[in-house]
């Protein structure tokens, strides 16, 4: 992997001195007389790592420190000057340098604290590329709705500032889908996602899954058993249905919001946890609430973010890009080779009101490929329902 190091210094011959030492050990050398000519390379994305001078003639060097400091890719930025200032080495340490050299130094030492420096920049792109490889193992195809396009642009937001995340829309759409988009969006996208369908567990079991419980809590627990609040510590819990949990759950979820902390069932011990919150429904809420089958101040608390997915009748455009996503998904996982869709069948899923949504689509084209005899899916392929509705 090549490195590109970006040299600040107003001494020609330093600036030299140093690129002639590491251009045969394969480094890419860039040369800043400036602040100024420093601030264009950044602004470019110029400069893995940044070799960076006190003294220059437009100013203060480390003060670039505190200029990248919000930078989403912030490069490692070595020190170096020619006065041994230990306050100041301490000061540029706590405000972000990677490393603080005194001049004169060895070239040898200056490139081994380039290679320290390049594995935080190693690391940065290795999660970069974990989690784009996350999101294209989505099956989320944002097409050109704009409000899905905005929508999506939220959540990525919302995955990199770890906030709550309320999303909402019909059966089908894609709401788990894009909970899974929001963890790959952020900083914890290595970290867990634990998924739990509120409406799929009996209420007096619920408990014990979000939060656990000790030996003896009740007949059955012969062991301790760790709830999905303490496996997704540190990751993203989406609660799926939340619409379904009941009022005295929410209660005590609501509680374990405010505190950040819980108590397994049976138990005495507070556990702390540090959990992003993702909560999706194809109810309404407000209408919930208006009926106290829901609690306003856990509505309030988890839509931090509020996100909604219009349903796919509403989206229609988008039918072309969504046949052609799960056309190569499904030929991948049933080992087909279907490529086409005639005009006939591809005017038959236009036509079609989708009440399940996408994911009823998804499961049309994977009906379509199983009964398609050649490349392409006709008409009779699809099925009957949406064929006969043509």
């Amino acid at each position: 992997m090549s490195i590109t190091v970006l040299v600040v210094d107003d001494e020609d011959n330093a600036r030299a001195n140093i690129a002639d030492y590491l251009t045969p050990l394969n480094y890419e050398v860039l040369g800043a007389a400036t602040l100024a000519e420093a601030r264009k390379f950044l602004q470019r994305g110029d400069g893995d790592v940044v070799v960076l001078d006190v003294s220059l003639p437009d100013g203060y060097g480390p003060s670039l420190l505190y200029e990248t400091a919000n930078m989403p890719t912030r490069p490692p930025i070595i020190i170096i000057t020619a006065h041994g200032d230990i306050e100041m080495a301490v000061d540029a340490m706590k405000n972000g340098a990677h490393d603080f050299l005194s001049k004169p130094f060895k070239l040898d030492q200056l490139e081994t604290s380039i290679q320290r420096a390049f594995e935080t920049v190693r690391m940065r792109r290795e999660l970069a590329h974990f989690r784009e490889t996350q999101k294209s193992n989505l099956e989320f195809v944002p097409g050109h709705n704009p409000e899905v396009t905005r929508m999506l642009e939220f959540a990525q937001r919302a995955g990199v500032m770890q906030v709550s995340v309320l999303i909402t829309g019909e059966t089908g759409v894609g709401k788990d889908i894009l909970a899974q988009y929001i963890h790959a969006s952020g900083p914890r996208a290595n970290k867990p996602y634990i998924a739990i369908n509120c409406a799929a567990i009996q209420s007096t079991v619920l408990e014990s899954e979000l939060f656990g419980y000790e030996a003896g809590a009740f007949t059955s627990a012969e062991k301790r058993k760790h709830g999905l609040m303490e496996v997704a510590d540190g990751g993203v819990l989406f609660l799926d249905e939340i619409s379904s949990m009941p009022l005295d759950m929410q209660a005590k979820l609501l509680r374990v919001i405010e505190e950040s902390a819980f108590r397994r069932v049976g138990g005495t011990t507070l556990i702390k946890v540090d959990v992003q919150l993702l909560a999706a429904s194809n109810r309404n809420l407000k209408d919930m609430i208006a009926s106290e089958q829901f609690r306003s101040d856990l509505y309030y608390r988890l839509k931090v973010v509020d996100l909604h997915l219009p349903p796919l009748r509403e989206r229609k455009d988008d039918i072309p890009e969504l046949v052609g996503f799960f056309l190569r998904r499904r030929n991948v996982r049933m080992g087909q080779n279907v490529e086409n869709v005639t005009p006939r069948a591809m005017e038959a899923l236009m036509k079609y009101n989708w009440p399940g949504n996408i994911r009823e689509l998804s499961h049309a084209i994977e009906h379509a490929i199983l009964f398609s005899d050649g490349q392409t899916i006709d008409l009779p392929d699809l099925p009957s329902d949406i064929a006969h509705k043509n």
